[in-house]
């Protein structure tokens, strides 16, 4: 298992956290030092952390089990679709839509409602309806596409864990998941309060750099399992 050296991960930015101002207390374990009234990430503490973590999702994949990625922030939305589907895993990285996890059956609803118009679709049942029933059909496949997309083909409910990236961006996806008790992974920044995470890994969660080497890493565990 390959983690980032301390070089790696301070050229990726993954040190810097947010200003002074900002911090949440609960994160003094894992500040080094403050700078120009910024925070500043243990690395080592991050390295540590990152193992642990890798470890542990490699375990849970080699099961075969589902893990969930949520990044809905700019930074992050494409790195963790590309990431999540090149090892066929279920994404969120547009809203996280309430209930998604607590909730599942109504959001099943809607997944079957997307996969009914891709059925007209395909066996003919289109071109029978109107022009502008159809129209309205492709605008509600479209919205229902890019918000369920990623996880309308998860093989098992609810996944065995969560990997998300920026725990305050995504506090609602968190909440539901210590709810159902599942295992969450996160990129947590100065801002963040890590004991509401499974497997805290302290980084720079607004650098992009950032994302993709942690990510890279959480991915590449994945796929070894």
């Amino acid at each position: 298992m390959y983690i980032p050296t301390i070089e790696e991960m301070l050229e990726a930015r993954v040190h810097l956290g947010h200003l002074r101002s900002r911090w949440n207390p609960r994160m003094r374990p894992y500040i080094f030092m403050e700078k120009d009234k910024i925070h500043l990430i243990d690395v080592l503490k991050t390295q540590r952390l990152l193992e642990e973590a890798a470890k542990a999702i490699r375990e849970i994949a080699r099961q075969g089990r589902a893990i969930l990625y949520v990044g809905t922030k700019k930074q992050a939305r494409e790195i963790l679709k590309d990431m999540a589907e090149s090892v066929d895993m279920p994404y969120v990285t547009e809203r996280w839509l309430g209930g998604m996890l607590t909730n599942y059956k109504t959001i099943r609803r809607s997944i079957m409602k997307m996969e009914a118009i891709e059925r007209m679709m395909r066996d003919g049942t289109f071109e029978k309806i109107s022009k502008r029933e159809r129209l309205q059909k492709l605008r509600e496949k479209e919205k229902l596409e890019r918000f369920l997309g990623g996880i309308a083909r998860m093989p098992h409910f609810p996944p065995a864990a969560v990997y998300i990236v920026d725990i305050v961006e995504e506090a609602i996806a968190v909440a539901e998941a210590n709810r159902l008790n599942i295992p969450t992974f996160a990129m947590v920044d100065t801002n963040a309060d890590p004991t509401q995470v499974t497997f805290p890994i302290p980084a720079n969660d607004d650098s992009t750099r950032s994302i993709e080497l942690i990510t890279g890493v959480i991915t590449a565990a994945i796929r070894e399992g």
